[in-house]
């Protein structure tokens, strides 16, 4: 969902990290009054966890904040370190230029951080730094983009791609169960293609829509931008003279796919959106065009990865869990966001 590679939630709150939050399976700021790009106030520190403890300096590498979803993940990491009195914040330049990242990460092995977050450019190439990191004795919280070797990092945390499509294929399929429709025109609007996370996304809408007897009628990758999702869907548009369902995959280049099927008067489909952006959450909110829903890949994953770095640092578990550490792997929940449940989730979207 960004000139990203990869994405997208929940803050951890009360004591600690709340287990109920670590949801695996089935999914990228915010204007003030409704969805901020920080998080939604914390409440108040409670438990031994959340109390003052030993001083740690905590550095966070990511790609730069060129699109929505990642201009969130930065602000989101950077007001939940503000919340901790021991805790020091110590960002780099964000970049898209991948040894740009690795000179960055380097530097923070040199300033002997105790903890690092990197939200990595691509996980291939920035995962022999990583290892220097943690072959240093810096724990690695590996944010989203996987990075391939394990002895990279201590934990990652990150969204489930492959739960948004299922998310997506669920909430199209049953909605075109209940309304009778038959041998639907369903409609795939990509981001890069070539990505695993997009193939992902792709696989679980295909694996959900086959279990209503449906599937994708024709797909197009939209680039994560803007005005490749004009393009696109305008393209889509005008080869299909009768659509059902379109599922977008990421809610930034919403904006542009959205702008299309305005321009071309279109309104017989609906549509469901992705990464639960807080424009596409007042789109459903308002209820007046085709987006009828968005499966969320939240930036917020941030703020719990700062969290999950102090805890560590600090040599702390998880209070709502019985191990002594933190777990190696989190994967966040993908939400189904309509109009009946958009006001719980508007808080937590990012701005397009």
């Amino acid at each position: 969902m960004s000139t990203p590679v990869g994405r997208r939630g929940i803050l951890f709150g009360g004591a600690a990290i709340g287990a109920g939050a670590l949801v695996t399976a089935c999914t990228g700021n915010t204007p003030a009054g409704t969805a901020a790009t920080s998080p939604p106030a914390a409440p108040a520190p409670a438990g031994d966890n959340d109390k003052p403890g030993e001083k740690v300096v905590i550095g966070f590498s990511a790609p730069a904040a060129d699109h929505g979803w990642i201009a969130a993940i930065a602000k989101n990491a950077e007001s939940t370190a503000k919340q901790y009195s021991d805790v020091e914040f110590k960002p780099v330049e964000p970049t898209n230029d991948i040894n740009a990242q690795i000179s960055a990460v380097e530097s923070l092995i040199a300033a002997k951080v105790n903890a690092l977050v990197i939200l990595p450019n691509d996980g291939q190439q920035l995962n022999q730094v990583a290892r220097q990191a943690a072959d240093a004795g810096i724990p690695v919280i590996n944010l989203d983009r996987v990075f391939p070797d394990k002895l990279s990092y201590r934990t990652w945390i990150g969204g489930d791609n492959y739960g948004m499509g299922v998310a997506a294929g669920h909430h199209i399929g049953k909605t075109l169960k209940d309304k009778g429709v038959s041998n639907p025109v369903i409609l795939e609007i990509q981001g890069i293609a070539t990505l695993p996370l997009t193939q992902d996304r792709s696989k679980g809408f295909e694996d959900a829509l086959k279990t209503y007897g449906f599937s994708v009628t024709a797909k197009q990758d939209a680039q994560f931008t803007v005005e490749s999702g004009t393009k696109v869907a305008s393209n889509l548009l005008q080869a299909h003279k009768k659509i059902d369902a379109i599922w977008n995959h990421d809610d930034d280049q919403g904006v542009g796919v959205l702008a299309a099927i305005k321009e071309a008067g279109r309104n017989e489909f609906f549509m469901v959106g992705g990464a639960g952006s807080a424009n596409a959450m007042r789109e459903i909110q308002a209820g007046s065009g085709v987006l009828q829903a968005t499966v969320t890949y939240s930036p917020t994953m941030a703020s719990s990865a700062i969290k999950l770095a102090r805890l560590i640092a600090q040599g702390k578990g998880m209070s709502d869990l019985v191990e002594n550490g933190v777990p190696q792997s989190i994967t966040l929940a993908s939400e189904t966001v309509t109009k009946d449940n958009v006001d719980k989730y508007l808080p937590l979207g990012f701005e397009s």
